[in-house]
């Protein structure tokens, strides 16, 4: 299988870059093909702006969703974008290799997912009407596709619990699986989560490496979490779930389906988008 890794740490010799190079390695070993996009060697660009479309009216106002849409679909996107849309359509599995910082991803890796995530590619398409609100949510040009998160925090498991102080991890990374994962149709596995990693000593090295293994292998069979798709008949005409559906639950936990609820509309199939590339 083919697996992307994106990487957004500026220290090669960080924990982070030691996960990465055994994702690279292990995945290797295990006959997977794999590429890696390190953001900061790559010198990516973070900021969204007019320099991503190639044929932007000098001075013109910018509407940067609306540019975008038009870049993608004439193929005048910048070079860098491109080349990560394909990549993304190469591989069957995206991992993505970051440090938690103030609650969420770098700032660069954010920046990657504003730009490649475009118009026509990752947002915007789909017929809508009715129920129906656009190939998102479960569907869109990404599906058939696993991701997984692996990601490095300072505190201690106990902050990041329903009742610790920084709020669970889940609701924490709800963002990035379900509004940046999950929107264009990959399917997010549970988060691979190393604690307290500014304290990680060599001794405990090993014992890491050995669950990250563990998790790779599982890459392509360990079951994701399972958000109700938004085209699947749970949502009503305004994308409200339906009375009745995640009874006990609340918060973002209600997106996910529970045991006995009504079975899910079949989804459609991915349109093809290779065109705008």
């Amino acid at each position: 299988m083919n697996v992307l890794i994106v990487y957004a740490h500026p220290e090669p010799r960080s924990l982070n870059g030691s996960l990465k190079d055994l994702a690279v390695s292990h995945l290797t070993s295990l006959g997977h093909e794999v590429r890696v996009s390190d953001l900061y060697a790559m010198n990516w660009k973070a900021t969204a702006d007019a320099r991503d479309f190639l044929k932007h009216p000098e001075g013109e106002r910018l509407a940067y969703a609306r540019a975008s849409k038009h870049a993608f679909a004439g193929g005048t996107q910048s070079a860098d974008v491109a080349a990560e849309q394909e990549k993304l359509l190469w591989a069957d599995a995206v991992i993505f290799q970051f440090p938690m910082w103030w609650f969420s991803m770098p700032a660069i890796l954010k920046g990657w997912v504003d730009r490649v995530f475009a118009y026509g590619f990752a947002y915007g398409v789909g017929a809508h009407g009715g129920e129906r609100w656009g190939d998102r949510y479960g569907e869109g040009t990404l599906t058939g596709r696993r991701a997984l998160l692996s990601v490095t925090i300072g505190g201690r498991p106990p902050h990041y619990t329903d009742r610790g102080v920084n709020g669970a991890l889940d609701d924490l990374l709800f963002p990035i699986q379900h509004g940046i994962i999950y929107y264009p149709g990959m399917e997010a596995l549970p988060p691979f989560s190393v604690y307290m990693s500014d304290r990680l000593t060599l001794e405990q090295w090993p014992a890491v490496a050995a669950d990250y293994q563990a998790r790779l292998e599982g890459l392509f069979t360990d079951a994701p979490i399972p958000f109700r798709r938004q085209n699947g008949g749970h949502y009503d005409t305004q994308q409200v779930l339906k009375p009745g559906l995640a009874a006990g639950t609340a918060g973002t936990r209600i997106h996910l389906l529970q045991p006995g609820e009504p079975e899910q509309a079949p989804r459609t199939a991915p349109r093809d988008i290779s065109r705008g590339l």
